[in-house]
């Protein structure tokens, strides 16, 4: 659990002499060619050719099957309205969803989209070590996922409103998260796009090409982890807002939360590495209106290289503009990184 801070504002001119070279702007989510494994698993396809045929329950059903999944709804985009949760079964080693750029799954405002946990008996056991397990690996491939809700869901601590995982790997190229939401209060909980508990041997997480827009969460109104490593590039972050209040631990009289406007990571040894990417316009109503990056034990360590921070606003508390840091040493900023 991260411990509050109450740093000023005051530290927000800080000279740290950065410029912005003209090769800072990220790609555009869809130009990253990211390779993921696709090799010697079972292909499975959602619809025979129309829109009506791409159903929340043919996806469910496919996602459970595992392998590679892919869509035939038609040529043009198509939004599928999920009525069920999609969950891996840890069984299934490898599950890809590619959605070829035309495919949205919607929660609708009411739930979750896609749901991984090696620790969840009900996805079957695989390992005694389910906290450290190799597989299952998920890779979100070409896909919006938009409205998912995990609010009132406080299993495994909640959060996750659109993606949760806890335990094997996962990877995210070209996406798109848009509009999701978790709990609005509570002092550790987040990921209003994507919430990650544990990670195969500290491998980081790792997003390619992908946007994170107007999510909304206690803490981390884009992703949140506790102990994981992020690896992001080519991404973008915006409009995004941590709108929990009381930080973390909860100040006496208040639920907690409201840090990491975009970003939210706590635990002891991890590391968050961004490469090319924006971030604007996300707020915290506590702490790091972009990035919120605690290791307890000050292991932990972040690199921002040839990335773009503006207008992030913290309303409580940063030692960075736009965020708030503890961790080994002090942050890299390289290749004419802005922070302002």
């Amino acid at each position: 659990m991260a411990a509050r801070c109450s740093a000023g504002l005051g530290v927000l001119a800080l000279g740290l002499g950065l410029v912005s070279p003209a090769s800072a702007s990220p790609v555009s989510a869809g130009q990253a060619t990211a390779a993921t494994p696709e090799r010697g698993v079972a292909a499975r396809v959602v619809g025979s050719g129309s829109p009506s045929s791409c159903t929340s329950g043919a996806v469910v059903k496919a996602v459970k099957a595992g392998g590679k999944v892919t869509f035939d709804c038609g040529s043009d985009p198509v939004v599928i309205v999920m009525k069920r949760t999609a969950k891996i079964l840890n069984t299934n080693p490898k599950t890809i969803i590619d959605g070829g750029g035309l495919v949205t799954l919607s929660g609708a405002g009411t739930r979750r989209i896609i749901y991984q946990n090696t620790c969840d008996p009900k996805q079957v056991w695989t390992t005694d070590h389910c906290q450290d397990q190799k597989e299952p690996l998920l890779v979100l491939k070409r896909l919006r996922l938009v409205r998912g809700n995990s609010t009132g869901d406080r299993s495994e601590g909640g959060g996750g409103g659109a993606v949760f995982v806890r335990g094997g790997r996962l990877k995210v190229v070209d996406s798109v998260f848009d509009r999701n939401r978790c709990d609005r209060v509570g002092p550790d909980l987040g990921g209003a796009a994507i919430r990650v508990l544990s990670h195969w041997s500290r491998r980081p997480v790792k997003v390619s090409g992908s946007t994170f827009t107007r999510g909304r969460c206690s803490n981390g109104a884009a992703v949140s982890s506790i102990g994981v490593s992020w690896q992001v590039r080519d991404s973008v972050f915006r409009r995004n807002k941590a709108i929990g209040r009381g930080a973390n631990p909860a100040r006496p009289g208040s639920p907690g939360g409201g840090s990491g406007g975009a970003i939210y990571l706590d635990g002891n040894t991890f590391t968050l590495r961004l490469a090319r990417v924006r971030m604007e316009n996300n707020r915290a109503r506590e702490g790091g209106g972009a990035i919120f990056f605690v290791s307890n034990d000050r292991s932990g360590a972040m690199t921002i290289s040839a990335s773009t921070l503006r207008s992030n606003p913290s309303a409580g508390f940063e030692n960075y503009p736009g965020i708030f840091f503890l961790g080994k040493n002090k942050p890299k900023f390289i290749n004419g990184t802005i922070v302002q």
